[in-house]
C-alpha cells in the first residue's frame, strides 16, 4: 500500500478529519452514542446521502468510527465512536468554541450543533 504523503502533523489530522460533514459525523457520534444511517441523515441535514456513505467510509478507513453490520433482512447498520476518533472530542470543541466566537453577519445559524453553544 502505498503511503499518503503529508508535509508536517498538522496534515494528518487534516486528511482524517477533513471534508464536508466528517467533523459533525464525528461530534454526533461522540455526544449521542451509537446512530444507524438513517439517523445521521436526519441530525446533518446539509449533506447528500452519497456525500455522507463516502465520509462515513472514510472515517471508518481511518478508524475514528466503528461499522457494525446486522445479519437481519433489511440488513441493519450501525456506526459508533472509536477510543481513536474520542480523542478527537477537545478538537472538535475548540472548532465549535472558535465557530462560536467569529460568526459575523455572514452566516445565519440554521442548525446549531455544538452541544455548548445550543440557544
Amino acid at each position: 500500500m502505498d503511503k499518503i504523503q503529508v508535509t508536517c502533523e498538522m496534515e494528518v489530522t487534516l486528511k482524517m478529519i477533513g471534508g464536508k460533514c466528517k467533523p459533525l459525523i464525528l461530534d454526533c457520534l461522540i455526544r449521542d452514542g451509537t446512530k444507524r444511517f438513517s439517523e445521521l441523515m436526519r441530525q446533518i441535514t446539509q449533506v447528500s446521502q452519497r456525500t455522507l456513505t463516502n465520509q462515513l467510509r472514510e472515517l471508518e478507513n481511518d478508524g475514528l468510527i466503528e461499522r457494525r453490520v446486522f445479519a437481519e433482512v433489511p440488513p441493519k447498520v450501525e456506526y459508533s465512536i472509536t477510543p481513536k476518533g474520542r480523542s478527537l472530542s477537545p478538537i472538535l470543541e475548540l472548532m465549535c468554541d472558535w465557530g462560536a466566537e467569529n460568526i459575523d453577519d455572514r452566516f445565519e445559524m440554521t442548525n446549531p450543533q455544538c452541544s455548548s453553544h445550543e440557544k
